[in-house]
């Protein structure tokens, strides 16, 4: 069954066929498409239009693919619009680059259109929401951010404040690679004079308090060597 009509993508690339290739293979799925040839009109239509997801070419005139994601994921108005990168083939430095500034996801050039249409089904997927009850929730996790309670498997799990900010941002981002500078400066802020050995900690205790590696939950947080961390859903 398709994707709904009211599910509007970004396609920014400045190859009008690549362009037109993604464009009708997403509204076969039922998918609204707008279209982008540069990274400044990149900028300007996500503002404007709040697609529910982009898919970012990295060679990009004006504004590269990789300032483009910068950009979005640093304005509060954007940062929760999920990016899929098109990179090119073995460019594993640009692929590490835009985890690192918040992409989403990538997929390597030349690309499969299914795949590339099964990869943006996946990614708003993971980025699903209840509506209703206004609560995040991932496999048997559930977050309540009025409430900064998590529950897993329907047990209130004991957090500190910072151990819940953690957690609630790896699981609303998931699949995102989160750097250690990354977390700490968004959740302890600039000015902390701790170093990034804090947030080893806070993510050891949230792994514990999950259920550890042996976790039936289906959830787990993954060190990305080298990198940083992410929030992953087993399927």
């Amino acid at each position: 069954m398709g994707a709904s009509k009211e599910k509007l993508v970004l396609v920014v690339d400045d190859e009008p066929d690549i362009r037109e290739l993604v464009r009708y293979n997403l509204e076969m799925r039922g998918y609204r498409v707008e279209e982008a040839a540069d990274g400044a009109k990149a900028v300007e239509l996500t503002r404007q239009l709040q697609p529910v997801l982009i898919i970012l070419d990295l060679m990009l005139p004006k504004i590269d693919g990789l300032e483009v994601c910068r950009l979005l994921k640093a304005d509060p108005v954007t940062c929760h619009i999920p990016i899929i990168m098109l990179t090119a083939l073995g460019s594993e430095v640009d692929k590490i680059v835009g985890l690192e500034l918040g992409a989403d996801d990538y997929v390597t050039k030349p690309f499969s259109p299914r795949e590339l249409v099964a990869r943006v089904g996946a990614v708003l997927r993971r980025f699903s929401r209840d509506e209703t009850e206004g609560s995040i929730k991932q496999g048997d996790l559930v977050i309540d951010p009025e409430q900064k309670v998590a529950r897993l498997k329907g047990e209130t799990l004991d957090l500190t404040l910072k151990e819940y900010e953690l957690l609630e941002l790896l699981a609303t981002h998931p699949n995102r690679v989160f750097s250690r500078e990354q977390l700490l400066d968004r959740l302890w802020g600039y000015d902390f004079v701790g170093d990034t050995r804090t947030v080893d900690v806070h993510i050891c205790n949230l792994r514990r308090k999950l259920g550890g590696e042996d976790s039936t939950a289906g959830i787990r947080i993954e060190t990305v060597r080298g990198v940083g961390y992410r929030f992953l859903i087993r399927r």
